[in-house]
């Protein structure tokens, strides 16, 4: 058990990893690339609400999480059934 938990955990910190610098490098990318429209943006801006509503989703990560640790537990049954089974031809 304890070597499960530190594949999941060590896996997990990976994967966290890779999906932080990606959004990281994706949105450096985004804005460099984006040239505003001086013009269009004054002309609605009349067209635009007053109020803003601002909007929270906290949940994206965790709905990133949840399949990350599932393919990490199946990666990690499927190594020890592959090791085993390595093994038992070996010897």
């Amino acid at each position: 058990m304890k070597k499960y938990m530190v594949f999941v955990v060590s896996f997990l910190l990976l994967f966290s990893l890779f999906i932080v610098s990606a959004e990281v490098l994706s949105g450096m990318y985004l804005t460099s690339a984006y040239t505003p429209d001086i013009k269009e943006a004054w002309n609605a801006n009349a067209a635009l609400p007053q109020q803003t509503v601002i909007l929270s989703t906290n949940s994206s990560f965790l709905l990133t999480l949840v399949p990350a640790l599932l393919s990490a537990t199946i990666a990690y049954f499927l190594s020890q059934t592959f090791s085993k089974r390595t093994h038992n031809k070996v010897e």
